[in-house]
């Protein structure tokens, strides 16, 4: 980012999500694992529900929206790869899918996820031409509600 006030700071950590979209390669997949992480130690050591991510979600939207929108301006570019809050919002709805935690349900979701991300099913792509951070954030938004509909109809029929 060009200029170094606080508020740029504050925007680039959260939108690299404290670097993890700093990695040299893959770093909507950094993004992705960068998201489950805390979920994981909010799981087994808080007692999180799969619910509670999609409220975690809901919550960090709006600064997600903001920073992703500033590093974007900043760097002149519309969809910066480096911009990975959208990958953790996604993660987090796609986690609020799940029946039950366990190590399969955090795999199928992360495995979710980044398949529908990377394929973008209708209306995902068409969310991407929303302005600034809407459209940078709205895309992963939609695809973490679709991986969360297919991990809960996955729970129901005890396949993880």
């Amino acid at each position: 980012m060009k200029s170094a006030n606080a508020s740029d700071r504050l925007a680039s950590a959260i939108a690299t999500w404290f670097g993890c979209g700093l990695a040299p390669f893959a770093p909507g997949t950094a993004g992705s694992l960068g998201a489950l992480a805390p979920a994981i130690l909010l799981a087994r050591y808080a007692g999180w529900r799969p619910l509670y991510f999609g409220a975690l979600a809901l919550v960090c939207m709006a600064p997600g929206i903001w920073a992703a929108g500033r590093v974007a301006r900043a760097c002149g570019e519309k969809d910066p790869s480096r911009v990975v809050i959208d990958e953790v919002l996604g993660q987090w709805i796609t986690i609020a899918g799940a029946t039950t935690l366990n190590w399969k349900s955090w795999l199928a979701a992360f495995v979710l996820f980044r398949l529908l991300d990377i394929w973008k099913p209708a209306p995902v792509r068409q969310l991407e031409s929303l302005p600034g951070g809407y459209g940078i954030v709205a895309d992963d938004v939609m695809a973490g509600v679709y991986g969360a509909l297919v991990l809960f109809a996955a729970g129901c029929f005890n396949l993880y």
